[in-house]
């Protein structure tokens, strides 16, 4: 298991969570992203939607998988 805290650079809007989402299912680890203790699925778009992520929430991602630590890094990447 893998996992990173950053605070986000700029708003999560629809565009930026469906490149965040194919980012994340490009890899086989099962990834989530928490924001105010709810964690979601980081590979459905409606579940990082719901979250309402904007500039400056602080969000956890973790992974789990033979490729955690890419996909944290990458994934992290886009929010930053």
């Amino acid at each position: 298991m893998f996992e990173n805290e950053v605070v986000v650079g700029k708003v999560l809007d629809t565009r930026l969570a469906a490149m965040f989402v194919q980012t994340a299912s490009k890899f086989k680890s099962s990834i989530k992203i928490e924001v105010d203790n709810k964690k979601v699925n980081a590979k459905s778009l409606m579940c990082i939607i719901s979250l309402g992520i904007t500039e400056g929430s602080r969000v956890k991602l973790s992974a789990e998988g033979e490729d955690a630590q890419t996909a944290v890094e990458e994934t992290a990447a886009i929010l930053v």
